[in-house]
């Protein structure tokens, strides 16, 4: 099943962000632990197109559990990055 993982930054973050930036890339490079693949993800950014406001994943795992157990070891959720993750299910139509 595909998850799509969308959280925004609590304000102010950036700074933290950046500096967790390379732990969180090295966390994402073997997600074989947790039972989930990164079908993509990257960055959300304001409009100036350059802004790190927050984070997208599109996520496929068994279940639910498997991918909040995911979110929650990323090195940004441990920092305090994320103000507010929503998971929600996805259903490909197209792409």
């Amino acid at each position: 099943m595909l998850f799509a993982i969308h959280a925004l930054d609590r304000s102010g973050a950036l700074p933290t962000r950046l500096a967790n930036y390379d732990a969180h890339k090295a966390f994402l490079s073997d997600t074989s632990r947790f039972g989930v693949k990164i079908v993509m993800s990257g960055p959300l950014v304001s409009d100036d197109g350059q802004t790190m406001i927050g984070s997208l994943f599109l996520i496929e795992a068994p279940g639910r559990s498997e991918v909040e157990a995911f979110n929650r070891a990323d090195p940004f959720a441990a920092a305090g990055i994320w103000d507010k993750v929503t998971i929600t299910g996805f259903l490909r139509r197209q792409g």
